[in-house]
């Protein structure tokens, strides 16, 4: 079976899920392909000033009990500049054989830890490009291609498919076509848990193919 991840990088709440996702990694290596994919923001999902995004990091570290605030600085535009940016860096990063979680943890670290101005096109691909050891300016290049924001974009419009719209987002689908949607949840157990169930399903299925074969024709 395989686990789709649909995040955007400085996602407050993609941040929260982080451990969770660390943890569905370890459990179920061998056992469930795991990716993640690129689901942008809207222009009028950011928040509109620092302290509303104060305001939004508040609630969302004490619901998840965290000893620790987010930092807010980094939301600052300038001209030129796009809040896709760090996530167009970490879809670039994918060209460069940087499939997993590398770039896009160094990232939102950078923007919701450090405060830095990751909207800036050129900070983005300068900390992408130091996580990877990747040539900052052809990292840089590759970010602001075409293929790479068609990717991002192809991504961000699957994710809407599913006819959710809170990130993050994790897709589970098995081998015998059962589908699990979860959106907005930051918690490891739920999602756990539907793995198990699917694995367990899966299995009965292969079991019960070994006894009796294939479906009759007629």
């Amino acid at each position: 079976m395989k686990v789709t991840y649909y995040l955007e990088v400085i996602s407050s709440w993609c941040h929260w899920s982080e451990p969770a996702w660390a943890e569905l990694k370890s459990c179920y290596a061998g056992r469930v392909d795991f990716q993640w994919k690129v689901a942008l923001m809207q222009p009028g999902d950011y928040p509109v000033s620092r302290a509303q995004c104060e305001w939004f990091y508040k609630r969302s570290g004490t619901i998840m009990r965290s000893p620790y605030m987010l930092n807010p600085d980094w939301l600052v535009l300038g001209k030129g500049d796009s809040f896709d940016n760090p996530s167009l860096v970490a879809e670039a990063g994918k060209d460069f054989g940087i499939t997993d979680d590398t770039i896009r943890l160094a990232l939102a670290k950078a923007a919701i830890f450090d405060g830095m101005k990751v909207a800036q096109m050129a900070v983005s691909a300068t900390i992408g490009a130091k996580a990877a050891g990747i040539p900052v300016k052809k990292l840089k290049a590759r970010a602001e291609s075409a293929a790479v924001r068609a990717r991002a974009d192809a991504s961000t419009a699957e994710f809407f498919s599913h006819r959710i719209n809170q990130r993050p987002a994790f897709i589970l689908e098995d081998a015998i076509g059962d589908k699990v949607v979860f959106s907005g949840l930051a918690r490891v157990e739920p999602i756990a848990a539907a793995v198990d169930a699917m694995l367990a399903d899966t299995a009965a299925y292969k079991s019960y193919a070994s006894h009796f074969g294939t479906v009759p024709s007629k």
